[in-house]
């Protein structure tokens, strides 16, 4: 054991695509991490959190273990699920990926990949949450990727909250007078990737899912929140692409 387990937390799919996506960024991120990391699941698929954390907790100690949510938003399951298991079990936990830099990286990268030229208006396709903050984590980040791309960029939500991303696509489309693209703000393919290519966009990029930025983001959440609870952790390594 070189240093804290990185317990990473996902919602869940029952999309078995969905899961080896998870899985596929949970290895990246412990490699760049340097030690070992888990990943686990609110609902739909297994290990659950509960399993996860009595498991890890058990070999390596309260002390011994940094959840790290695969959020990429604030909202119910960070605050309801995560956090209350975290301070059950008396570990460190982290807080939820975006909005960050890192992920303006990954989003643009997807972009690209789906075609999308330069300057094209987007529209940022969240899954949604009812938490209010969940709406201001996503508008900061599409500001963040709207500044990057120096082109407009409308937030919008698969479920749980306004505008729909059919609307914003409609919306967009009206103001700007030209074809849209959607960038996908979620982590893993599954329903609610599948959906967005009903909302009318000329392109949708795919899922964030194992991109070094995003691994590189999960092993940064990771470190802060080690150190703040005074573990130690040895270097980091640094992606460095093939």
């Amino acid at each position: 054991m070189t240093g804290p387990i990185l317990l990473a937390v996902a919602h869940g799919s029952r999309d078995a695509a969905a899961q080896r996506r998870v899985g596929d960024l949970v290895r990246r991120a412990g490699w760049l991490a340097h030690g070992p990391a888990r990943a686990c699941f609110v609902s739909h698929a297994a290990p659950s959190l509960p399993d996860a954390l009595a498991d890890t907790v058990g070999q390596a100690g309260p002390d011994g273990v940094v959840i790290v949510p695969l959020l990429l938003s604030s909202g119910y399951h960070l605050s309801s699920d995560i956090g209350a298991a975290a301070a059950r079990a008396g570990v460190a936990a982290a807080g939820p990926l975006g909005p960050a830099p890192e992920l303006t990286t990954a989003l643009s990268d997807r972009l690209a990949e789906a075609g999308v030229p330069d300057g094209a208006p987007v529209v940022l396709a969240a899954a949604g949450s009812s938490d209010p903050q969940a709406s201001v984590d996503v508008a900061r980040q599409a500001a963040m990727l709207a500044s990057a791309r120096r082109a407009p960029v409308a937030a919008s939500f698969v479920t749980a909250a306004r505008p729909s991303v059919t609307e914003a696509v409609a919306d967009l489309t009206a103001r700007t007078g030209q074809p849209v693209a959607v960038a996908s703000y979620l982590l893993a393919p599954g329903l609610f990737q599948d959906r967005l290519s009903q909302a009318g966009a000329s392109w949708v990029s795919g899922p964030l899912g194992d991109h070094p930025a995003v691994a590189g983001l999960v092993v940064n959440r990771f470190l802060t929140a080690a150190r703040t609870a005074g573990m130690a952790r040895p270097p980091a390594r640094r992606y460095t692409a093939a």
